[in-house]
Order: structure tokens, then C-alpha cells, then sequence
């Protein structure tokens, strides 16, 4: 029998680096790991079913609010169900609002396509690039619809 003993030579300096490498490595999985996992705080959006109970009850009817958009004050006319918001209308524009104003229009139509799905003001996504177009108009409709809750405790 012949075994041959090998002899291998490791310098401190690669053990060093190797040992350095090795935890960036862990450490760059861990951090990726952690950008790229969902969050627990995310609403799974594929749940449909709804319960009553999470609804506010109103006293159906068409409210209105105010709406201040530079030195011109429009009325906003919330229309509501006995659960939901089901449809917001700018009452008194005119060509000068309009066209000072241009994303006010695609705003409202935007808004109402949503409110026909979930009639939840608080559910209504926008896009960028006319955000506070679409706040304002729906911070006037929540006081409307405010206005028309009723205190069921």
C-alpha cells in the first residue's frame, strides 16, 4: 500500500479574503431576498368577495360640494346609493375651466369608471400625471359623502 500524503499550503491572507467574500455573498442574498419578497401589509387584490359590514350606509341621494380650483369655485355633485358612491359630476364648468384645467374631464370620466366597480372613494386609483387633479376632486366628493353618512353606532 501506497498512500501519498499531499500537503496543501494556505496562506492567511487568501483565507482572509475568501472568509470576506463569503459573507458579502450572505449578505447580498439576504438583502435581495429582502427587497424582493412581498410584504405582509399588501392587500391581496385578486379577493373579491366583499363583506356588507364594511360598508357605510347613506342616505341615498345627490350631494353636493364645493371643488376650489385656482380663483374658480365649481360644484361637484355626488350621486350615492344606500352603500356606495356611484357617481361624481362637475355641474358648472364652462370653456375657461376647461381649458385652464384640461385633466379635469378625464379625471371625473376615470373616477366613475372606477366607482361603477367598487364604489369605494378610498379604492379609486390615478395615474401620475393628473394626481392632484384627481385628489382634490375626490377629497370634494368625500366631503359629500360625508355629509350623507349616517352614524349607524
Amino acid at each position: 500500500m501506497s498512500s501519498k500524503t499531499k500537503i496543501i499550503v494556505l496562506k492567511s491572507k487568501e483565507l482572509i479574503y475568501t472568509g470576506i467574500f463569503i459573507v458579502l455573498g450572505i449578505l447580498l442574498i439576504l438583502l435581495l431576498w429582502y427587497m424582493f419578497s412581498p410584504k405582509e401589509n399588501e392587500k391581496d387584490t385578486t379577493d373579491t368577495s366583499i363583506s356588507t359590514e364594511t360598508f357605510a350606509t347613506y342616505q341615498p341621494g345627490v350631494y353636493t360640494s364645493q371643488l376650489n380650483l385656482g380663483g374658480t369655485t365649481l360644484e361637484l355633485q355626488t350621486t350615492i346609493d344606500k352603500h356606495a358612491v356611484t357617481h361624481i359630476e362637475v355641474s358648472n364648468t364652462n370653456e375657461t375651466v376647461t381649458a385652464m384645467y384640461p385633466l379635469l374631464t378625464p379625471s371625473v370620466d376615470a373616477i366613475n369608471e372606477q366607482l361603477q366597480i367598487t364604489g369605494d372613494l378610498d379604492s379609486v386609483t390615478y395615474a401620475s400625471d393628473n394626481q392632484y387633479t384627481t385628489l382634490l376632486i375626490l377629497e370634494a366628493a368625500r366631503q359629500a359623502a360625508q355629509s350623507a353618512r349616517i352614524d349607524t353606532n
